[in-house]
């Protein structure tokens, strides 16, 4: 495996801010399943019923001779591998113009010399004129405390400067009372709060720690779910809908 060398991007929207009535946020560790057809069928099917402007994606497959299935979708990568022929990463897509793009690594790599994890942040202007924040995380896992709690430090030091509304979600592997009160610290630091999801049983759980979240700032919730999809990944998607 090499270290990413590249970061795909296929940005169509340059000019289509996001509405801000009704904003549809999915968010789901893929468990590098993206490329196969039982993905793509789910994801059709998924799309169709729940409203979808932003499709945040953990443990993305891409391959490197051609571009992701995602017609009339924007997307940024962020990748943590690159082997020959694929990377993997997270994903944010979007039916929308991307402002800016911050692709990230971990300080630390996964058991000392395994891989580092990825991030990424996305600038989004919305309708009314602000600017939306979103961070699309897969936390670091396999790791002492104190070094996760140095990676979610990094992350509130990226996302200081930003002061309109905030997305954060994703797959924060925190199995552990330590991490989760780590997790906990940042959000309150970052004025964040957690969109607390409908059928919580089907969130991906750990020692009985649920590992995938949807947080936010600035926003109006107005439903949140987990969506039961057990034949695609090992995590199931969750859906947020927001206003401004």
């Amino acid at each position: 495996m090499l270290r990413p060398r590249v970061m795909p991007h296929q940005l169509v929207h340059q000019h289509q801010p996001l509405d801000g009535d009704r904003l549809g946020v999915m968010c789901w560790n893929t468990q590098k399943l993206t490329l196969s057809s039982e993905f793509q069928l789910c994801l059709t099917q998924l799309l169709a019923k729940f409203p979808t402007r932003l499709l945040l994606l953990q443990e993305a497959k891409l391959a490197l001779s051609h571009r992701l299935q995602l017609d009339g979708w924007s997307y940024a990568v962020s990748p943590n591998i690159q082997t020959p022929s694929h990377l993997f990463g997270v994903l944010t897509a979007g039916q929308c113009a991307f402002n800016d793009i911050t692709a990230l690594l971990s300080y630390r790599r996964e058991l000392r010399f395994a891989t580092h994890k990825s991030q990424i942040l996305t600038h989004h202007p919305l309708s009314g004129g602000e600017t939306l924040l979103v961070a699309n995380i897969h936390a670091i896992n396999f790791v002492r405390h104190g070094h996760f709690y140095h990676e979610i430090a990094a992350l509130r030091q990226a996302l200081l400067q930003h002061r309109g509304p905030l997305i954060v979600a994703g797959d924060f592997n925190v199995w552990s009372r330590s991490r989760r009160r780590y997790l906990a610290d940042f959000c309150r630091a970052m004025g964040l709060q957690q969109a607390v999801m409908e059928d919580a049983h089907h969130i991906k759980s750990y020692l009985r720690q649920p590992l995938d979240f949807i947080f936010y700032r600035d926003l109006t919730l107005h439903s949140a779910t987990a969506i039961n999809t057990p034949t695609v990944s090992d995590h199931n998607p969750i859906y947020a809908q927001f206003s401004r």
